[in-house]
């Protein structure tokens, strides 16, 4: 069985490449530092760190096995609170993963409120995090709930999804715009027109869905800029730099430099799922997820 002590003593030497800077972190000498990470690397049989009279790097074996001793002391840290919690004759915590759009679109805040309703003792901690960071918190068990945009496969052996709700896209415009005043917007008015992509480098998927969707209804984007956040699309659309599409939950968030306009032709929306692992083990979990499932379909 590894030692946690030595794990959080080999995660500290790693992240300095240094025995004394990690030795003054933990508080403790060098010696015995040094002397605790040779007794990990004999246990496991692996050379964790590259060493020479210049200075100590960690070998590429070593990064791997860093990656896991972090999740591994990230899970360790919530298994100790959530004992703590339940010492103390509380129900437990949650750890609640979720991507933005979870909030623009309410999902999330409702739940919240709910749930502190119910029980305004539990503790919940927030993860705004991108959906892999996520579903691999579920995995190492660091997460309880993610709120995720696009699932992992649905024969997944550990995690399980379902779908919440899907928000349609609207077409976002500058206030001034020429096609504010046209009754019905068709593909042609669209060609060639400066976009703003929401989310496409952080999602290539995402922008490669958009291009080709663009392309079958008729008409060629010509993307311009690049907004990580809708908010930051809208307020580069409320400065006449182009068009984009915004999920209808956000309404313009009271702009009124954006105009939003429906394009029934154009079918596209941004989903909302909620993931969980397979082995539920607190009925806490299973609670608010169904919360959450109810609360989008009000």
């Amino acid at each position: 069985m590894l030692d946690i002590r030595q794990l959080r003593y080999f995660v500290a030497v790693a992240e300095f490449e240094h025995v004394g800077k990690a030795a003054e972190q933990l508080h403790i000498s060098q010696s015995p530092l040094s002397r605790q990470i040779a007794q990990l690397e004999e246990r496991l049989g692996l050379q964790l760190f590259e060493r020479s009279q210049q200075r100590l790097r960690i070998s590429s074996d070593g990064r791997t096995f860093l990656h896991e001793a972090k999740a591994l002391l990230k899970h360790a840290e919530r298994l100790e609170s959530l004992g703590r919690r339940l010492g103390r004759g509380e129900s437990g915590g949650l750890c609640i993963g979720y991507v933005s759009h979870a909030i623009h679109a309410g999902v999330l805040p409702k739940a919240l409120r709910r749930v502190r309703e119910e029980r305004p003792g539990i503790h919940i901690a927030l993860y705004n995090l991108t959906p892999q960071e996520q579903l691999e918190g579920l995995r190492q068990r660091s997460l309880d709930i993610a709120l995720v945009c696009e699932p992992m496969s649905m024969d997944d052996p550990d995690l399980l999804a379902t779908p919440v709700f899907n928000d349609p896209l609207y077409l976002a415009l500058p206030s001034g715009h020429p096609l504010v005043d046209k009754a019905h917007i068709i593909p042609t008015d669209l060609h060639e027109q400066d976009w703003i992509m929401v989310d496409g480098r952080a999602n290539p998927h995402r922008r490669e869905r958009f291009m080709a969707s663009c392309v079958e209804a008729g008409f060629t984007p010509q993307i311009l800029l690049e907004a990580a956040e809708p908010l930051i699309a809208l307020g580069l659309v409320s400065a006449g730099l182009g068009l984009a599409l915004i999920q209808q939950s956000m309404g313009g968030v009271s702009n009124p430099d954006v105009v939003l306009r429906e394009l029934p032709w154009l079918q596209q929306s941004i989903g909302l799922w909620v993931a969980w692992h397979r082995v539920d083990l607190r009925p806490i979990v299973g609670d608010f997820r169904q919360i959450v499932l109810a609360g989008a379909e009000h």
